[in-house]
């Protein structure tokens, strides 16, 4: 059994008694953090490691970042940005080797305000990673994080107020539907097809969170190999209610064999 996570802590220094506290909480195997919003030397390194974590990442000071955690031993590095522009300095995009299992984490650019500049961005870092995303499909793997689309409808709990944000624009939808369409298998329809699943929510002003605002855009997408061992699929929503939490709870996977 191998319990992997993604999780989109909006700040994991700022967020670290939440990270901690779920950490300790659950049994995963690997975890995928992004949007750290820290710097190398700044990413709490000696705090996950007193978890029970070896651990992996690449920072950027304000923004972005991302990390992979595994329990019990030290992930492999493989890899820390996309091909495909080298003038591309974002942290967006960190691969590992744990165990045999190739996991790719994943924070794709948000896209507002779209149409302009920020969203052009969006779509062709999308098209790297779709390219990219080839060259993995024949391994064990996972790319799993926040990939900033919703997929269809029913991943938003009121479809209608996201008609004019990038992570529902046609476009993105369609990036993701053809990274579908090579053979990666969207983990959470697998074992929930049918079913209203969601990941983020926006912060209320009166405190806690606003529940009509329910989107899935944390995604865990794995190749047909690693696909035919997941029995379970979930969303830790418990975490959005907590003190100072992020506005994202993790997702996960149970892969057998």
């Amino acid at each position: 059994m191998t319990l992997i996570s993604t999780f989109n802590v909006n700040g994991v220094n700022g967020r670290l008694p939440v990270l901690l506290k779920w950490l300790g909480e659950t049994d995963y195997d690997v975890v995928c953090l992004q949007e750290l919003k820290t710097s190398d030397e700044k990413f709490p390194v000696e705090a996950i490691r007193n978890a029970g974590f070896g651990a992996i990442w690449h920072g950027q000071k304000s923004y972005n970042g991302v990390a992979v955690l595994a329990r019990g031993r030290d992930p492999v590095e493989r890899r820390r940005c996309l091909p495909g522009d080298p003038d591309d300095t974002h942290s967006r995009y960190l691969e590992a080797e744990i165990d045999g299992l190739v996991v790719g984490c994943i924070y794709l650019p948000n896209g507002n305000p779209a149409p302009g500049p920020k969203f052009d961005y969006k779509l062709r870092w999308f098209e790297r990673l779709v390219d990219y995303s080839k060259s993995l499909l024949g391994e064990r793997t996972v790319l799993c994080g926040d990939f900033n689309v919703v997929p269809t409808e029913i991943d938003a709990v009121v479809p209608r107020r996201w008609l004019g944000d990038a992570v529902f624009f046609p476009e993105s939808r369609e990036a993701y539907a053809r990274m579908l369409s090579l053979g990666w298998v969207d983990a959470m329809r697998l074992i929930h097809p049918g079913k209203g699943i969601y990941t983020y929510w926006n912060f209320s002003y009166r405190g806690g969170y606003d529940r009509t605002s329910g989107l899935r855009m944390d995604h865990l997408l794995v190749s047909p190999s690693l696909a035919e061992g997941i029995v379970a699929a979930g969303v830790d929503v418990e975490t959005r209610g907590w003190e100072k939490p992020s506005d994202h709870a993790p997702a996960w996977i149970d892969v057998r064999g």
